[in-house]
C-alpha cells in the first residue's frame, strides 16, 4: 500500500520538480541578463563620453553598440518569463518554444552587426579622412569594455550551460561581439597611433565573419527545433536502452523526439504481451514514463503509447468491428447452445487482423470435465465458419 501510494503521488511531484526547474531557470536567466544589461548600459554611456571628448567615432559607434544590446536583453527578459509558465490550454506542451524564437531573434541580431561591422571597416578602408587619431583615453576605456564584455560573456555561458539554455549561449555571445567590436577599437586606435590606418578594418572584417559564423550556427540550430528535429542518434539510443529496460517491454517503434527550448519531449510505442490485463500494460506504461523522467535531466514530456502487436507500417486490425457489433455477431452464432447463457464474461483480443475471443464461465458442480471440454468444443465448431474469429479459449472458474 506504502508503495502504491507513493506512485499515486508522483505525476504531482514530477509537475512541481518541472515547476521549480522552470522557475529557477527563469530567475538565474532575469538575474545574468539585468546584470549584464546594467554593464551594457554604464560601458555604453563612459564609451560615448570618451569617444566624443577623445574625438573617436570608432569608440562612438562602439558605445551606440554596446546601448543596443540593451534592446537584445530586454527581448530574452521577455522569452525567458513567457517561457517560466507551464503547460496551459494553449500551450499543452509548455512554453519552451519561447526561448527557440528569441534564439533566432538574438542570431539574426548577431548577423545583422557583424555586416554593420564589415561595413564600417569597408568604408574606413576607402575614405581616408574617416580615420581619427584618438588620444590615450579612448584606448583606455575600449580595454575595460573588452574586460567587461568578455566578463560577461563567461558569466552568461555559465548560466546557459547549466540550464541548458540556446536563447542565454546567443546572448552570451552577442554580448561578446561587443568584446569584439572594442578590440576593433583597440587596433584601430593603436594602428592609427602607429601610422597602421588600415590594421583597424582588416581586422574588423576578420572579426564579422567569425561573428557571422556563431549567429548562423545558432540560428540554424534554432531552425531546426523549430522544425521539430529529432535529438541527436546517440541520445536516441539511449533512450531506447532505457525504454527496453523495463520489464514487461517486448519493443518499441516509432520513438519520436523534439526539442522546447532546453527540454526535450518524447513520444513512443511501446509493444507488450496482447494477453495482460489493461491495467497492467498502463502501469508499464507508467514506468517507461517515470524512468525517461528520472534518467534523462532534459526529458520533461513523456507520452506512451500501449501497442499488443507492431503497427507501425498497418494497423491491420482496423477494419474489424468494435466490440458491440462483434458480440452480436458471437451471440448470432451461439444461438441454440443452452451454455451460452451460462457465459458471464467476453474478452476480445484484436491481433493480426483477426479477433481472438475469449469466455469466461462457471464451474459448478454439475460440471464435468468431459462435459466442459464438450462445450468448448461445440463452441469452436458454432464460430469456426466465422472468417473474422482465428481462436476460441474458455475459462472456468
Amino acid at each position: 500500500m506504502k508503495d502504491q501510494a507513493a506512485q499515486a503521488h508522483h505525476p504531482v511531484q514530477t509537475k512541481e520538480m518541472l515547476a521549480r526547474a522552470r522557475d529557477a531557470r527563469h530567475r538565474e536567466a532575469s538575474r545574468v541578463t539585468i546584470i549584464g544589461a546594467v554593464i551594457d548600459f554604464l560601458l555604453g554611456v563612459a564609451k560615448l563620453l570618451a569617444g566624443y571628448f577623445a574625438h573617436s567615432q570608432a569608440l562612438i559607434a562602439d558605445g551606440i553598440h554596446s546601448l543596443s544590446d540593451l534592446l537584445t536583453d530586454g527581448i530574452v527578459l521577455f522569452a525567458s518569463r513567457q517561457s517560466s509558465h507551464g503547460p496551459d490550454a494553449e500551450h499543452p506542451y509548455g512554453h519552451g518554444r519561447f526561448e527557440t524564437i528569441a534564439t533566432v531573434g538574438l542570431a539574426v541580431a548577431l548577423v545583422l552587426v557583424a555586416a554593420g561591422i564589415a561595413y564600417d571597416a569597408a568604408r574606413r578602408m576607402f575614405e581616408q579622412d574617416v580615420v581619427s587619431e584618438p588620444g590615450v583615453l579612448a584606448l583606455v576605456v575600449a580595454l575595460s569594455s573588452i574586460a567587461g564584455k568578455e566578463w560577461i560573456y563567461h558569466y552568461t555561458m555559465r548560466a546557459a550551460k547549466r540550464h541548458r539554455s540556446e536563447m542565454l549561449r546567443a546572448n552570451a555571445w552577442h554580448s561578446r561581439t561587443d568584446a569584439f567590436s572594442s578590440v576593433i577599437v583597440v587596433i584601430g586606435i593603436a594602428g592609427a597611433m602607429a601610422g597602421f590606418t588600415y590594421l583597424d578594418a582588416i581586422a574588423a572584417i576578420g572579426v564579422a565573419l567569425i561573428i557571422a559564423h556563431i549567429g548562423w550556427s545558432l540560428g540554424w540550430n534554432a531552425l531546426k527545433e523549430l522544425a521539430d528535429t529529432a535529438v541527436d542518434e546517440r541520445q536516441r539510443g539511449l533512450l531506447r536502452e532505457s525504454i527496453m529496460g523495463v520489464d514487461g517491454v517486448k519493443d518499441l517503434h516509432m520513438l519520436r523526439t523534439r526539442h522546447a527550448g532546453g527540454q526535450v519531449l518524447v513520444d513512443v510505442h511501446i509493444i507488450i504481451n496482447p494477453h495482460i490485463s489493461i491495467s497492467e500494460g498502463h502501469h508499464i506504461s507508467e514506468v517507461v514514463s517515470h524512468r525517461l523522467l528520472k534518467e534523462f535531466e532534459d526529458v520533461t514530456d513523456v507520452t506512451v503509447h500501449i501497442d499488443p502487436e507492431d503497427d507501425e507500417e498497418e494497423a491491420v486490425s482496423l477494419s474489424l468491428p468494435m466490440r458491440g457489433e462483434m458480440l452480436k455477431r458471437i451471440r448470432r452464432q451461439l444461438e441454440g447452445h443452452t451454455e451460452a447463457g451460462r457465459i458471464e464474461r467476453f474478452t476480445l483480443h484484436y491481433l493480426a487482423g483477426k479477433v481472438g475471443v475469449e469466455l469466461l464461465m462457471p464451474f459448478d458442480d454439475a460440471s464435468q470435465p468431459d462435459s466442459c471440454r464438450d462445450i468448448e468444443r461445440q463452441f469452436r465448431e458454432a464460430l469456426a465458419a466465422d472468417p473474422l474469429i482465428e481462436s476460441l479459449r474458455v475459462y472456468w472458474y
